[in-house]
Formats: C-alpha cells, sequence, structure tokens
C-alpha cells in the first residue's frame, strides 16, 4: 500500500468508505451485545449479518454504480477510484483472516461465498486455511484445484510513478486440476494452464502464464 510519500487522493465518497470497516466492526459489536442480552434467532442473524451480509451487498451495490475497471490508472487524481472503494469493503476479511478461515472448513462454503462476490468457481476445490485473496471478485478458478497453505492471489498491484501512484487490475486466471504449492503469490495477470504444478513459494510475474 502507499506509503505518506505518495498519498491518495481522497474524493468524498473514498473517505466514507475509508470508515467503513470501523463501521462493520461498530455493527458487529452491537450485534454481539444483543445477542447477549437477548438470544434468539434473530440476534444470531444480526450477527452474521454484520459481519458476512452487509459487507456483500454494498460491495456488489458498489459494483453495479462504480464497476471495477481492468487495467491502468492513477490514485492521485480528482476522479474516484472504484478499486479502492472496493478494497475497502473487503478489506474486513484481511484484517480478520479468520472471518474466512472459518468458510474455509465447511466444505463448498467458501467457494459460494466468493461466487456471490463476483468470482468463477468452479467444483472440488480445496481451500487451504492460510489463503490470502485481496480481489475477490477478480478470479477464476476452474475445477479440482488444489490451493497450498499461505497462497496469496492478487489482482491489483500498486507501483510509484512519476510523485504518482499507478494501480494495475487484471484478473488471476487458473485452470483445470492445477497445484498451487504453499507460499506463492500469483498478481494480475498471470494465468495459470489445466494440469500446472506450481511448485511452493513461486512468486509468479504479473500477466505471467505458467503452463
Amino acid at each position: 500500500m502507499p506509503n505518506a510519500q505518495y498519498p491518495i487522493f481522497m474524493t468524498f465518497l473514498s473517505t466514507i468508505l475509508l470508515f467503513f470497516p470501523t463501521l462493520i466492526l461498530i455493527l458487529t459489536g452491537a450485534a454481539i451485545i444483543y445477542l447477549a442480552y437477548s438470544p434468539s434467532i434473530f440476534s444470531i442473524l444480526a450477527v452474521l449479518f454484520s459481519l458476512y451480509g452487509l459487507p456483500l451487498l454494498i460491495y456488489r451495490l458498489h459494483q453495479w454504480i462504480y464497476p471495477v475497471q481492468e487495467g491502468i490508472s492513477y490514485l492521485r487524481g480528482n476522479s474516484y477510484s472504484p478499486w479502492w472503494g472496493s478494497h475497502q469493503i473487503q478489506v474486513i476479511y484481511i484484517a480478520i483472516p479468520v472471518l474466512e478461515t472459518i468458510l474455509r472448513l465447511i466444505p463448498g462454503a467458501f467457494s459460494f461465498w466468493l461466487r456471490l462476490w463476483g468470482a468463477k468457481i468452479g467444483r472440488n476445490i480445496y481451500w487451504t486455511p492460510g489463503l490470502e485473496i485481496a480481489d475477490r471478485g477478480l478470479i477464476e478458478i476452474g475445477d479440482r484445484v488444489v490451493m497450498g497453505h499461505r497462497v496469496t492471489i492478487s489482482s491489483h498491484i500498486i507501483k510509484p510513478r512519476k510523485q504518482d501512484l499507478m494501480l494495475y487490475v487484471n484478473k488471476v486466471k487458473i485452470g483445470n486440476d492445477v497445484f498451487v504449492g504453499a507460499g506463492c503469490v500469483l498478481v494480475p495477470g498471470v494465468v495459470i494452464s489445466d494440469g500446472t504444478f506450481v511448485p511452493a513459494g513461486t512468486n509468479i510475474y504479473p500477466n505471467t502464464k505458467v503452463e
């Protein structure tokens, strides 16, 4: 993420969404207090909605109004960056990975979760608990894929360029019958062909096709 030397220009909407994770924490805390004082199916659903339902609904609404565009853009401009907003909506799951780790312990639940975010996910995928995905709606994964421990998938990169911050966004695509070893890092534009074994600890450069 950018440092203080390269600040992101904040539009009104991007400033509001900067506080979105805080809002989720506040709503979840209130729902937990409600659950403690009045245990019921409704108070349980209130906690689940705060943690999972509301971020998903806001993301889908945001994506409908401000769809994230693939390609190159810059963060220090006067225009709103849809990627920035979508990132703030999802960042709660990066900051508190246990929220999605729980889903990966339930067969099929995490794949279904990613599909709700707009990802294209195949069947019979094994997700290890330590996986990290930065851009849930920007991945395509085929059938019978194994994701090793501590695999990172990020469909964006940010790079300083001429006193600006260049943002590059591109989907990560993984074919059928692929094994991604532990500690691999997959970045924008990476395409992994069917039947490929990616050795542990492999860092793949952007826009690379692995066969």
